[in-house]
């Protein structure tokens, strides 16, 4: 910990090797990415494996080697805190914490896309209404975060029910695509090499983001059991599940539909309702439908029970409201700071639909949050260097800004492009300077009250 930080409250040491590597799993995995993964074709399965070993490998190093440095809650706020200093610590902070509140209004969006496969093909336009998508996933929002105020037990059930939900979809969608390949032939002719065009450009950031996560494991690390032991299994073990889990899964779709018959938003609705018609198997739509909702809401209680622990970190080193680290007094959970996290998220949702069609505020929502939440890992990744993990820190680095630069490029549902681009840009800067202003008026406000009792008794006599 940097000289003059204040020492952090004592954590129950409660989560072992198989807690982590369910959290884990659960952070990282996201059905959502799958349907995005197959709409850019074949190629993507080569781009997820990349991904694993160019950006999975060096954040398991990364993880496991400063979370076994720095065992205390906050993770990459703690690292970035004590290797770069105060100001670089609440910057990482704040944009890891905000890159969270932008990735919150797109999943809501896509799991509520995905959710109206229920109705099978019937449903499928409940999706394209715009009113009905926002107005549901705000409702996601605040019943998925709310939830978390009930308990931090509540929130590592619901995280578990999520990590098996999501593999449990992955064995449907192979087992479909399986029956569906013995037959007929496959609807997507598969080559290794991803095409070369803008299209793949704009994913190539969401092939990064999508393998991230890890990194939540450390804002849990004050209360890690052994976390010498218990890191690097949980970082190994979810890094090759979450690489199985994407291929495998991208895979199966492409068996069954053609990269332009998948929907970004309605992908996994529309796998369902192509192989229930070719296969005759009626309930299949209605079980994605319901895995897709179980896996986000563990997906939405892993993410809201870790990123609580950051505002608590920063909130013990004086730099955010005395509120956000206020426990509720009969769940003992930072309620505060779980209500305005989903507040935040509220709004972004809306203020991201003027100007635009849902499916370009969708896209400008990946790229933002892209953007946001890649920033701390070039803090992440300098933190492991000085550690001496020199070519996985080089490795990371270089995929992290890779991904930050291709996030402008705008994707193929874009209509208006100095829209997007100036969303972007007002949303970066904006985030940026609100960190700015909020560690200013704290440090300024500590600092006055260091220099008041001087100040009241003069010549030091009183």
């Amino acid at each position: 910990m940097a000289s003059g930080d204040t020492p952090q409250p004592a954590l129950r040491r409660t989560l072992g090797t198989r807690d982590i590597t369910l959290f884990a799993i659960a952070c990282i995995v996201g059905t959502r990415w799958i349907a995005t993964a197959a709409h850019a074709g074949p190629g993507s399965i080569l781009l997820w494996i990349v991904a694993a070993l160019c950006l999975v490998v060096p954040l398991a190093i990364a993880v496991a080697g400063l979370t076994v440095r720095h065992p205390h809650a906050g993770g990459i706020y703690i690292w970035t805190r004590h290797d770069f200093g105060p100001w670089h610590g609440f910057l990482c902070f704040w944009l890891y914490w905000m890159g969270i509140v932008v990735w919150l209004p797109g999943a809501a969006m896509f799991y509520v896309g995905a959710a109206a496969g229920i109705a099978g093909p019937s449903g499928a336009h409940l999706a394209d209404s715009r009113l009905l998508l926002v107005s549901a996933s705000l409702a996601v929002i605040w019943i998925a975060l709310g939830a978390n105020i009930f308990g931090v037990e509540t929130g590592q059930r619901i995280a578990n029910m999520g990590a098996i939900s999501s593999w449990m979809l992955a064995f449907v969608l192979c087992a479909a695509a399986v029956v569906f390949r013995s037959r007929h032939e496959p609807a997507t002719p598969f080559h290794l090499l991803p095409d070369l065009n803008w299209q793949t450009v704009s994913f190539l950031p969401t092939v990064a983001f999508a393998m991230s996560g890890l990194e939540m494991v450390g804002l849990m690390g004050g209360e890690i059991r052994d976390p010498r032991r218990s890191l690097p299994r949980a970082a190994w073990i979810s890094s090759v599940f979450a690489t199985l889990y994407y291929a495998g899964a991208t895979a199966a779709i492409l068996v069954m539909l053609r990269p332009d018959q998948v929907g970004e938003l309605q992908g996994l609705a529309q796998a369902g309702n192509a192989v229930a018609m070719a296969l005759g198997l009626k309930w299949l739509p209605a079980a994605i439908a319901l895995l897709v909702s179980f896996s986000a809401i563990g997906q939405f209680g892993a993410q809201g029970s870790s990123t609580a622990r950051l505002p608590f970190a920063a909130g013990v080193h004086g730099l955010m409201p005395k509120a956000f680290g206020r426990i509720h007094p009969r769940w003992n959970t930072p309620h505060i700071s779980i209500l305005v996290f989903a507040a935040l998220s509220s709004v972004l949702l809306i203020a991201m639909q003027f100007g635009d069609t849902a499916r370009a505020a969708y896209d400008t929502i990946v790229s933002l949050m892209v953007i946001v939440g890649f920033i701390p890992y070039v803090y992440l990744f300098g933190s492991s260097w000085k550690t001496g993990n020199r070519w996985s820190a080089a490795s990371g680095m270089g995929v992290t800004l890779l991904a930050i630069v291709c996030s402008v490029v705008p994707p193929e549902g874009v209509v208006n492009v100095l829209i997007f681009e100036s969303k972007l840009a007002v949303g970066t800067v904006g985030f940026i300077a609100s960190a700015w202003l909020v560690y200013r008026r704290k440090t300024s406000a500590a600092a006055r009250l260091k220099v008041q009792p001087a100040s009241s008794a003069p010549d030091g006599r009183g």
